[in-house]
């Protein structure tokens, strides 16, 4: 056959256009746009090893490089001058969602250097619009109106109970109104929700009983999904709800989390240990169970659950509270509605002001919000140190908030950096490389989020930049809304949006929704 000098020209073309996809297909894209270099940096990168010194390029919203590093014409510089660069820390139960639309640029947030929010939990999910509409609504509005952090929900069962029971909730579910609630749920995995999360020790949820939870949370494991539960007892019964959630992890064939993990009743400091042994024992059968905890000795929620069985006028069982769970003394009034003069004041303040028992204060305070229906919270400081090293020590617990925006409780304004301060600098309970693990990998691993919390090529830029030697918690129970100090710079999607203590401009949060892992 005879080949045509234009023959043999066109065929070279086509050999050489093919060979070329070829080679295109093998490469990556060219990232035209400018890449950050963070120089200089002693580099944690999220699993609990030993800090590195090298640098770190960012291209877009991911980690492109580490190591020893040149710059390249495209690179802007930033010298990190022997800091720490950890990952951007994941808050794996927060409330900063109630406020984080009218405050987009949380510094209560940024400032001890979270990146990544978790919404959704205790069972119940902040309303972007009122009433509460779906997941994917709040996902909606928030990508309309990005905020500077990420953003992730679980499923709230205290939610949907509340839609489907309305007032008649101190019951059972029936059949149907279960199936509506499945209905719900969902809903709401499909639109990316990382799993199903319970308040069991809050109305309407309280009222609910252990089949109840075990079909829904069958429904969230069919998604690759996590249970994530405030237990139905944090004091009296504490031993039955953890014994609960073990049982609902089993039959429900899903990893379960025990929300910021707690024995708040005297006679139950020193038995952590008791704890975490029962929860080992699960874990070697199998099951995966997590925690998570933040550093302080004081919970805040509705005055209420000191009364478990929520009968206000039982006064054996206000006196038993008072004695044995938690002290007038310890109890502080953040929130009652209609009377702003409780407001930071001890139950044992109040009382002497008003000169009455304080267990007959406490019954009155508690039938009135009942009858008028009336909005009330406490802070009450009955948990021991001791447990608090004891839970923060098990590998399996991450740090959290459980805080929000501006929040009455210092813990929305200095979890994560009193970790460091308290818990990592001063009492030497863990070190810095397995506090930054607690708060980057473990939450992501706990959670299902693939993509965040390591220092890792092809991981999502969500960084933090601070000096362990001088980060510190500067919220108090006096005055709670002092912001935390030592974050020299926060990353998100490799997005400054915080820099010498001040929130920038940016607003490059996302949404992060479910990851379904193949088996």
């Amino acid at each position: 056959m005879n080949i045509t000098p234009f023959r043999y020209l066109l065929l070279c073309f086509i050999l050489l256009f093919l060979y070329s996809c070829g080679v295109n297909d093998d490469k990556e894209p060219e990232f035209s746009g400018k890449s950050l270099l963070i120089k200089n940096a002693f580099i944690y990168n999220g699993t609990g090893e030993k800090r590195i010194f090298a640098d770190v390029r960012i291209e877009g919203d991911l980690i492109k490089q580490i190591g020893s590093l040149d710059a390249n014409e495209n690179d802007i510089i930033w010298d990190a001058n022997g800091l720490a660069l950890a990952p951007g820390f994941i808050d794996p139960h927060s409330h900063h969602d109630t406020k984080l639309m009218k405050k987009r640029a949380p510094e209560s947030a940024l400032a001890q250097g979270i990146t990544t929010i978790v919404s959704g939990l205790d069972g119940g999910a902040s309303t972007f619009g009122d009433p509460f509409i779906s997941i994917e609504h709040n996902f909606s509005v928030f990508e309309k109106t990005p905020a500077a952090i990420n953003l992730a929900y679980f499923a709230p069962h205290d939610t949907y109970r509340e839609i489907v029971m309305g007032d008649d909730f101190k019951r059972s579910a029936t059949l149907d109104e279960l199936d509506q609630m499945i209905t719900m749920l969902r809903r709401d995995m499909e639109a990316g929700a990382l799993g199903l999360s319970t308040g069991l020790e809050y109305e309407p949820s309280l009222y609910s009983n252990i089949l109840e939870v075990i079909e829904l949370a069958k429904v969230a494991a069919e998604y690759d999904g996590k249970y994530s539960s405030h237990i139905r007892s944090e004091d009296i019964k504490v031993i039955e709800a953890i014994d609960e959630v073990i049982t609902i992890a089993r039959e429900a064939d899903i990893p379960a989390n025990i929300s910021h993990i707690k024995l708040a009743m005297y006679e139950l400091h020193g038995d952590a240990p008791l704890v975490i042994e029962k929860l080992n024992n699960a874990r070697e059968a199998g099951l995966n169970i997590t925690a998570d905890i933040y550093p302080y000795d004081g919970w805040k929620a509705p005055m209420a659950i000191l009364m478990p069985s929520r009968n206000y006028e039982d006064r054996e069982a206000a006196e038993y509270a008072l004695n044995s769970i938690a002290s007038p003394s310890s109890i502080t009034i953040t929130d009652y509605e209609g009377e702003p003069t409780y407001t930071g004041k001890t139950l044992e303040e109040l009382a002497l002001e008003k000169n009455i028992d304080p267990v007959d204060l406490m019954m009155e305070l508690l039938q009135r919000a009942e009858r008028d229906d009336l909005y009330e919270r406490v802070i009450g400081r009955n948990i021991g140190e001791a447990d608090i090293e004891t839970f923060m020590k098990w590998p399996f617990t991450a740090i959290t908030t459980d805080g929000g925006i501006d929040d009455s409780h210092p813990r929305g304004q200095g979890a994560f950096a009193r970790v460091f301060t308290r818990y990592v600098r001063e009492n030497k309970v863990i070190s810095l490389s397995e506090a930054i693990r607690k708060m980057t990998s473990l939450p992501a691993g706990n959670l299902g989020i693939t993509d965040r919390g390591l220092i890792k090529k092809g991981y999502a830029a969500d960084l933090v930049l601070f000096d362990p030697s001088i980060i510190r918690d500067n919220a108090t129970f006096e005055n709670s809304l002092k912001y935390s100090s030592g974050i020299s710079a926060v990353w998100v999607n490799g997005v400054l949006v915080w820099n010498n203590e001040t929130a920038t401009e940016a607003r490059p949060g996302q949404i992060i929704r479910r990851q379904k892992i193949n088996n």
